[in-house]
């Protein structure tokens, strides 16, 4: 197979079916007896996608990770927003948290498993997030790290590996992530779509395709729990592990063979997408969550949403969106203003007097980026970024000095929903509540935080249907039904 090839979306139903009852007895016997704190590095707030009842903390005190290693849920969330870091930034913030992260464990002989979770679509600092971590561990606590697993399947944003190559669903397609708009990043480009070859590419040559250890569905859909266990086993020196998937049966399989290994000592870092955590993390599915499940105050307040992501698809969904029939407010607000001498503390001045006026008047505010990016005449990819965060920085500050409490907040884009919760809203500690549609997650917001138990919904600028957001929006917008005034 080639691994430019677009594939029919009905490839993934030519797989062996499996026996998931079976699969998951197996996968619960092995838990029993491991206890292996499981701590997730999500270097956006997208990472939370598949998961509810668990806590994200958003900075890396080492009171905060002792806090994260104390409390009963088995696994924690640390958000790095590391997708918004210089490559340096990476490189302190990992160093610190691994640092830490190590200390505490050793002191409290606490064995853990550390997750990266970055992009479904293979854009990120990867692999110098994995590999920082790795390197700090052995130096700083003379911890191995035998194999690094790579696993970006994520079924929920229609994102499937098989034959080591990674796909993008669009419509009844699979498209080769390689050949997406997604490898055209600007700060995280690549052009591999075979993860091997993938992995090479994003090392520069320093691991190379056909050392890696692929684990096949082939042998995932087979059972073939002794072949891949013994695979994983051999892993040494940060071996790097390609893991196929096409569906969440394939994670499952999987993780019995990885907890066998583990229970005999092997330790891993994966650099995972959403799904991997909700398998070893034994976090089962609940329905959508609604309106009623959001939304328990009667504020007469308007929602506000936050547009960053420069992405086709989000491009799309708000084009989507403004097709709504709803007394919705479009606020546009110019990037270009970030070439202009204080040109984007004028814009947030002139968005937030509008956007203010709007929520209290009870009508919900989309400001959104003009689509158009104007980057600066740049090939450095850290430059780059930074024009990037300055414009992300503006929108969030929107949020920061809002003097009115919105019925909710949404934000579109990965830098653009970090940046939000934590530096415009100052969350320190929120409640993942689940998903409003797949794939994308709600907070509700700490004590602590500018808008307590205000409902955040965490909008991927990569998933969703043209027709998402728009839903979404909405459904939330309707503070009341019209009969109750009258």
């Amino acid at each position: 197979m080639n691994s430019q090839d677009i594939l029919p979306i009905s490839i993934l139903t030519e797989y062996p079916t499996v026996n998931e009852g079976a699969i998951d007895s197996l996968l619960s016997e092995e838990r029993k007896e491991f206890s292996r704190k499981i701590i997730v590095l999500d270097d956006d707030p997208t990472g939370v996608q598949t998961v509810h009842g668990v806590y994200v903390y958003t900075d890396w005190e080492e009171s905060t990770i002792e806090a994260g290693f104390d409390a009963p849920e088995s696994m924690f969330f640390l958000l790095t927003n590391s997708r918004g870091f210089t490559k340096e930034e990476t490189i302190q913030v990992h160093t610190l948290i691994a640092e830490r992260i190590g200390r505490i464990a050793k002191r409290r002989q606490q064995d853990f498993i550390l997750l990266s979770r970055g992009d479904s679509t293979l854009r990120g600092h990867y692999p110098l997030e994995t590999q920082c971590l790795a390197d700090t561990l052995l130096r700083t606590a003379d911890l191995i790290t035998d194999g690094e697993i790579l696993f970006p399947f994520f079924k929920e944003g229609g994102r499937f590996t098989l034959n080591n190559i990674h796909y993008v669903q669009d419509q009844d397609t699979l498209v080769p992530a390689g050949a997406t708009e997604f490898a055209k990043d600007k700060s995280f480009g690549y052009t591999a779509s075979h993860l091997g070859d993938y992995i090479e590419e994003k090392s520069q040559g320093a691991y190379l395709a056909k050392d890696c250890i692929y684990i096949s569905l082939e042998m995932l859909r087979n059972i073939q729990l002794d072949v891949i266990t013994d695979r994983l086993l051999h892993a040494e020196n940060v071996s790097r592990i390609v893991v196929n998937a096409i569906d969440y049966i394939d994670v499952k399989i999987f993780c019995i063979a990885w907890i066998r290994a583990m229970k005999q000592g092997k330790h891993y870092i994966a650099r995972t997408a959403a799904a991997l955590p909700k398998i070893i993390g034994n976090i089962d599915s609940i329905p959508l969550l609604t309106k009623q499940d959001l939304i328990t105050d009667q504020t007469q307040n308007g929602g506000i949403v936050m547009i960053g992501s420069y992405v086709q698809k989000t491009t799309a969904q708000l084009e989507c969106l403004m097709q709504s029939n709803q007394d919705i407010v479009f606020l546009e607000f110019n990037v270009s203003a970030y070439f202009a001498a204080q040109g984007l503390n004028a814009e947030v001045t002139r968005i937030l007097a509008q956007a203010e006026n709007h929520i209290s008047n009870g009508q919900t505010v989309v400001i959104y980026t003009s689509r158009q990016l104007l980057i600066p005449d740049s090939t450095d990819a850290d430059r780059i970024l930074e024009a990037y965060v300055q414009i992300s920085d503006s929108l969030t500050n929107i949020i920061h000095l809002l003097s009115v409490k919105p019925r909710f907040i949404l934000a579109k884009g990965g830098i653009t929903s970090s940046d939000v919760g934590t530096k415009g809203l100052h969350v320190k500690k929120a409640l993942v509540m689940g998903q409003i549609q797949k794939g994308i997650p709600v907070w509700m917001t700490g004590a602590e935080s500018k808008f307590p138990h205000t409902p955040y919904i965490i909008f991927p600028g990569n998933v969703g249907q043209v027709d998402s957001l728009r839903l979404i929006v909405e459904e939330l917008s309707v503070a009341f039904e019209r009969s109750s005034f009258s």
